[in-house]
């Protein structure tokens, strides 16, 4: 992936699906594809609730936090009233659970945030939460299912652990052999001059805290081998 690509400013390495409808990367649509017709033989519809996300998307999503129009969030999932934290504050609820613009692993196409259409009561409405992917949630099976089998179509769980900067997301999935090569690609100059030249609200105190961010909310992601020990103490 070129720079643009990476940062979500190009969408030339992307593929629009129609069945089920998402975005991703040329290279993980077969193995997502694939990954769904094996979950369709255990009775589980996977479809894509998020998946590619360009640059002015999160930006959008970044700014609406800022200013209180989208909910913001601290990491047990309660409220916060964004006006009543000070820049800093501001910054780190937001990316508890939202990617900086030109950060986020959505803009590579190769991680999306999954649900299983199959197990949807009528008129649900997805949150996205941990608690509907625990055991006895409505995704709890996919949960499971997940757990078993993406690891063979190369996918893992990039936050699966409250090792990592960002909240633990069990919905969010990611193809392995391509963002490996992306996060290296991803520098801090990279990201630096995506967010420089963005109308992000909070740049500056964003750019002054840039190295840390990127080392918090960037790199300090879950391995594919780390997943794979949890999966395995749990069918212990």
């Amino acid at each position: 992936m070129n720079e643009l690509e990476l940062t979500g400013r190009a969408r030339t390495h992307i593929v629009d699906l129609d069945r089920p409808r998402c975005a991703l990367h040329y290279a993980a649509a077969t193995s997502f594809l694939a990954m769904r017709d094996a979950a369709a033989g255990a009775g589980i519809d996977l479809a894509a609730a998020s998946s590619f996300r360009d640059f002015d998307r999160q930006l959008h999503i970044w700014n609406a936090k800022w200013t209180g129009e989208r909910p913001l969030l601290d990491r047990q999932g309660q409220p916060l009233v964004a006006a009543s934290l000070d820049e800093a504050a501001r910054i780190d609820a937001i990316l508890c659970w939202s990617a900086l613009p030109g950060g986020s692993r959505h803009h590579w196409g190769t991680d999306c945030d999954l649900i299983d259409a199959a197990a949807l009561p009528e008129g649900y409405r997805v949150q996205l939460v941990p608690e509907e992917y625990a055991p006895g949630g409505v995704f709890g099976r996919l949960t499971a299912w997940l757990d078993e089998n993406m690891a063979r179509f190369g996918f893992h769980r990039p936050y699966a652990s409250a090792g990592c900067g960002a909240g633990v997301e069990p919905w969010h999935v990611s193809y392995w052999p391509v963002a490996h090569d992306a996060l290296e690609a991803l520098t801090l100059p990279v990201l630096r001059r995506a967010v420089a030249g963005s109308a992000m609200l909070g740049k500056e105190q964003v750019l002054e805290r840039l190295p840390e961010i990127y080392t918090r909310f960037v790199l300090a992601v879950d391995s594919p081998r780390a997943n794979s020990g949890r999966a395995s103490s749990r069918l212990a």
